[in-house]
């Protein structure tokens, strides 16, 4: 239970960073910090595929979507780098670490732990069953969207002047 009131600080913490930030690079690390700290947190619930598709897709690629249009519309000069933002950042960075060896450690499932979430959680089967079955008119809704968001910023990045 404190491994989730630490994470849930965390999260907060770097969600607030997120819509405070004036520099707008230091707000999307601070995105990729939140969404890594949500996948941590599904780590705790014994969902691992969830997590590591947290890391996968929105820590990774759409916020390399998210850096490549804040880079394309050319924020000019970034305000120099605070001393207190890269301490509270350092400090997180040292929390987040020592909570993932407190849940790597050698814990045994038998601690007494209530399971909280359903058998087959977060497994790839499960996953893929709810994806392609329950949710395929979302899944492709979305796809399509992304699709139309890539020709735009083509479409606006190729634009004459």
């Amino acid at each position: 239970m404190i491994l989730f009131f630490i994470l849930a600080c965390l999260s907060v913490a770097f969600s607030l960073a997120v819509v405070f930030q004036r520099n707008p690079v230091h707000s999307a690390m601070a995105l990729v910090a939140t969404l890594f700290l949500v996948a941590v947190l599904f780590l705790t619930l014994d969902a691992p595929m969830v997590g590591f598709l947290q890391i996968l897709v929105y820590a990774g690629a759409i916020m390399i979507l998210f850096l490549f249009v804040i880079m394309l519309l050319n924020p000019g000069v970034l305000e120099r780098r605070r001393v207190f933002w890269w301490g509270l950042g350092s400090m997180g960075a040292l929390l987040l670490v020592f909570e993932l060896a407190a849940l790597f450690s050698d814990v045994s499932p038998e601690d007494g732990r209530v399971s909280a979430v359903a058998e087959g959680f977060g497994s790839p089967e499960m996953l893929g069953r709810t994806l392609f079955r329950d949710f395929v008119l979302p899944f492709e809704i979305a796809s399509v969207l992304l699709l139309v968001a890539i020709v735009g910023a083509v479409v606006l990045a190729k634009r004459e002047e």
